[in-house]
């Protein structure tokens, strides 16, 4: 079976999903691993049999490297992916793409000029089986009409959890809550409700007063071009980290996901659509585990030479839709689409 060489840039926390899809995937070969900070890349060099950098042009220059994972903090995304496709390799991202729309911007036009290679960015929750379920929903129709929407993210951060030298600050992570942590609800609401027509919402910073310069929580009111509407809310303020909620509304049915069980509401009677795959990532396992299958999706797209689908372009509308959220919060007015 072929296999692409590939290297990931950024031992931190999330890393440790990635080498792991990587490990148990059959298409990667792990080359390299990146990190200014020596010991965390030789500590995973060491657990993964592979070469470590502290460095990653060096890595760049490797030509039995072909893909490059970015684990890095969101301002380092847009030049490391930069220099990754023009060094020839392709590229998987986490989320967000970057730390404003310039930035992002950048990562979109390199892509757009080195055709040769891939721009993928990780949204992994488009591939849980519940959010395949309300997409098919969507779709197919099955309920009627999608009539509104609703996302809500009660999660928990305290102190600590900014002391990683780039959160909490406009300049590197590019905002808080919502591009940190509700992107990925956003993702879903915009995947699920099509294109755009306006958005409306706000942002404070509730618990952190003088601990980050970003928001803890914030609201949105979301107009879709097909008349759907939805309303979102997220926090890094409260107590304890819930599961994540949305729910779709259609003409004849009700769809209630909760964490990643989905509910079906449908005269007077609830019956469960979809459940969650089971993890082992313990204090982590809200990331879920289907990084793995969109890893493998970017892997296969390559090397069967198709255009991988949740490309920049695509990654780039949820970072959008968290933009305009800070720029209605920012100038108090709605945002619209063209």
């Amino acid at each position: 079976m072929k296999s692409l060489g590939t290297a990931i840039i950024g031992c931190g926390s999330i890393s440790s999903v990635h080498l792991k899809a990587i490990a148990g995937l059959g298409l990667a070969q792990l080359k390299a691993v990146v990190d200014v900070n020596e010991s965390l890349a030789q500590k995973a060099a060491a657990a993964y049999g592979c070469d470590y950098y502290t460095d990653y042009k060096e890595m760049l220059k490797r030509d039995d490297i072909q893909v490059v994972h970015i684990c890095t903090g969101h301002y380092l995304h847009a030049p490391m992916t930069v220099d990754a496709l023009k060094a020839g390799k392709h590229v998987l991202t986490e989320k967000p793409m970057a730390e404003n729309k310039a930035s992002a911007q950048t990562m979109l036009d390199a892509a757009k000029e080195h055709t040769d290679v891939q721009l993928g960015v990780i949204f992994q929750n488009r591939y849980n089986p519940s959010s395949k379920r309300m997409k098919q929903a969507v779709q197919s129709g099955e309920f009627g009409k999608l009539l509104c929407m609703k996302g809500i993210v009660t999660w928990s951060r305290g102190p600590a959890y900014y002391e990683t030298e780039w959160k909490g600050k406009w300049a590197t992570e590019g905002g808080g809550v919502l591009i940190n942590q509700a992107i990925h609800t956003l993702d879903l609401l915009q995947w699920l409700g099509g294109d755009i027509a306006t958005v409306k919402g706000s942002i404070s910073n509730d618990s952190l007063e003088g601990v980050i310069e970003v928001e803890d929580s914030a609201h949105a009111f979301i107009q879709f071009k097909n008349d759907v509407k939805a309303v979102f809310y997220a926090t890094n303020a409260y107590g304890k980290s819930t599961p994540i909620e949305v729910e779709l509304i259609f003409e004849n049915a009700v769809l209630s996901q909760r964490g990643d069980t989905l509910y079906l509401d449908q005269n007077g009677k609830q019956t469960v659509l979809a459940e969650p795959l089971k993890n082992d990532l313990g204090e982590k396992a809200y990331w879920g585990v289907s990084h793995q299958f969109q890893i493998r999706d970017f892997y296969e797209h390559i090397l069967q030479g198709k255009h991988f689908w949740l490309d920049g372009p695509e990654g780039y509308k949820a970072f959008r839709l968290v933009m305009d959220i800070y720029e209605s919060s920012r100038i108090g007015q709605k945002i619209i689409y063209s």
